[in-house]
């Protein structure tokens, strides 16, 4: 797999995060809005296997469009809208 940021699958988990409540179901530990998905989640949505989401979530991770919060075992993912808006302003100027 290609690392780069951008691909039809991270798009579409961006996509996906802006509104979790509508794409996700409820977790039975944390909130959708407030604490975000796990991997788990993310591959049952993409339809692939739990390592496959990890490694789209860490790579948006570690560019810094998603933040990670742990509760208990889990980690959970949420967009960093900041940083998105960031990242959005220098492709509009131009890179």
């Amino acid at each position: 797999m290609l690392r780069t940021p951008v691909n039809e699958r991270r798009l579409d988990i961006l996509e996906w995060l802006k509104d979790p409540v509508t794409h996700f179901p409820a977790p039975r530990h944390g909130d959708l809005v407030e604490d975000g998905v796990t991997s788990d989640a993310v591959a049952d949505k993409l339809g692939v296997r739990r390592r496959i989401a990890d490694t789209h979530l860490e790579l948006l991770a570690r560019v810094g469009l998603l933040r990670t919060k742990r509760i208990r075992r889990r980690i959970f993912y949420r967009r960093d809208e900041m940083r998105i808006a960031e990242v959005a302003r220098m492709f509009e100027k131009g890179w």
